[in-house]
């Protein structure tokens, strides 16, 4: 009888564990979705940093899904939010950040920490990254892969056309110059190629301190007109026209098309993002040095500014469930984690986004190991971060606007009158802010 009750003891002990067990297998797992636009080995490094994550919590799970262009990931959220087939998480660049602010399609930053029942010190964060994506002062999307533009520069071409490689161009009047003396020793094929040329002539406003539109650069209400083209870009226009007439800038695409002409060493000059820096380290090798710089100014006649912020942050569907809400606020706290934030950094050229994690590069001797890491950051620590003019544009049209602006540079890259090129396209994003306007006319 004992022998008996202790097996049914031993089959109900069993029975126990297997249940117990099926219920732990077959557990829902909270899913988040996540779109992004990181593409080639910035991917890689993403998916790296979400597998990390999901492997410390079988039951949540972030999914990671390229959308394809900036553009394209905009749009598409845009289109499947009325129909709830949007994703919880959405990793966007600087451009879309007015239209999100408008469209009542996401939950601002700074109340996710109250939705979970949690507190969370905005402050750790680099403060010119705050300041961009802030609305009203507060934040409202979610720090991760911020950048500026800087020059890249192929300091061996610099050598062989008797240039000093440690005194690089500051303006645009020196890089032209620079530009002519490559081309007549013959060291390269394209002084100087463009990436984001729309981008370019944004940050070149805002280096310079000027706005780009009324209501304070956007920030301060919907734009109703842009203010140029003005004297300071009809002199930056016409610099760019003598070069392209020279021969020393070449118009070679749009977002990271020219880093291939770098990268091979047919140009000495590639302006393009932060967010490439890895990239070109790792394709470029050996075959040639690689140093960095800040933007070239015009001139000292104009007050010093600050490069924007571009990159992307991440922005949270307010069609989010309250599970996948706090899956997103533990992702958001591991990003944040300084090691975490400092690999990202490293493997990818983007800021690390928290004071912590600059703090443990610093500490490290990081900076001194790769100062091609260091120039983004001490070009935006050194510029004014108290100006609308300074910190950028937020516009829900931006897209538009850039597509716009990108067709003006192009006819001034062919030759074309630059004056009539700008007033052309500024009479067009002017339209289309009408047009945008007249959506939130009560």
């Amino acid at each position: 009888m004992k022998g008996l009750l202790k097996l049914n003891k031993f089959y109900l002990l069993l029975l126990v564990l297997i249940f117990t067990t099926s219920a732990l297998v077959y557990a829902e797992v909270i899913e988040v979705d996540l779109w992004h636009g990181f593409s080639g080995a910035r991917m890689d490094v993403l998916s790296k940093i979400v597998d990390d994550f999901n492997a410390l919590d079988p039951g949540r799970k972030i999914v990671p899904m390229l959308y394809g262009s900036y553009e394209e990931g905009l749009a598409r959220f845009l289109a499947a939010h009325p129909i709830q087939q949007e994703p919880a998480l959405f990793a966007t660049y600087e451009g879309s950040m007015g239209a999100l602010h408008d469209s009542n399609m996401i939950i601002p930053a700074y109340k996710i920490p109250e939705i979970v029942g949690a507190e969370w010190d905005f402050g750790q964060y680099v403060r010119p990254i705050v300041s961009y994506y802030s609305k009203d002062g507060n934040l409202w999307s979610w720090p991760m892969a911020s950048s500026v533009q800087i020059i890249y520069y192929n300091a061996d071409h610099l050598r062989q056309a008797g240039l000093d490689p440690n005194k690089p161009p500051t303006t645009w009047d020196e890089l032209h110059q620079y530009g002519l003396q490559l081309l007549e020793t013959g060291v390269c094929k394209h002084p100087l190629v463009l990436g984001w040329p729309d981008a370019v002539f944004e940050n070149q406003l805002c280096t310079h301190n000027l706005e780009y539109c009324d209501q304070g650069n956007g920030r301060e209400g919907h734009s109703t007109k842009v203010y140029w083209p003005n004297e300071f870009t009809d002199k930056l226009m016409s610099k760019w026209s003598e070069m392209a007439k020279d021969g020393v800038w070449a118009y070679g695409g749009v977002e990271y098309d020219v880093n291939g002409a770098f990268q091979a060493g047919e140009a000495t000059f590639l302006h393009q993002s932060t967010s490439s820096l890895n990239g070109i380290l790792k394709t470029v090798g050996d075959d040639f040095e690689v140093k960095t710089t800040f933007v070239p100014r015009l001139n000292d006649d104009y007050p010093q500014g600050n490069s924007f912020i571009g990159g992307s942050s991440l922005y949270v569907s307010n069609q989010a469930s309250q599970e996948e809400i706090e899956v997103i606020f533990e992702f958001f706290q591991y990003l944040a984690r300084p090691e975490v934030d400092v690999w990202w950094h490293k493997n990818t050229g983007y800021f690390p986004s928290t004071n912590a994690g600059l703090r443990m590069l610093m500490d490290s001797g990081w900076f001194v190991e790769s100062p091609n890491h260091l120039t983004a950051f001490l070009q935006i620590l050194s510029g004014k971060t108290d100006s609308n003019a300074a910190i950028g544009m937020k516009l829900g049209t931006y897209v538009q606007a850039r597509e716009w602006c990108r067709e003006a540079i192009e006819k001034i890259s062919r030759g074309e009158d630059q004056r009539q090129a700008l007033e052309y396209s500024a009479a067009q994003i002017n339209k289309i802010f009408a047009e945008y306007n007249e959506f939130f006319k009560d």
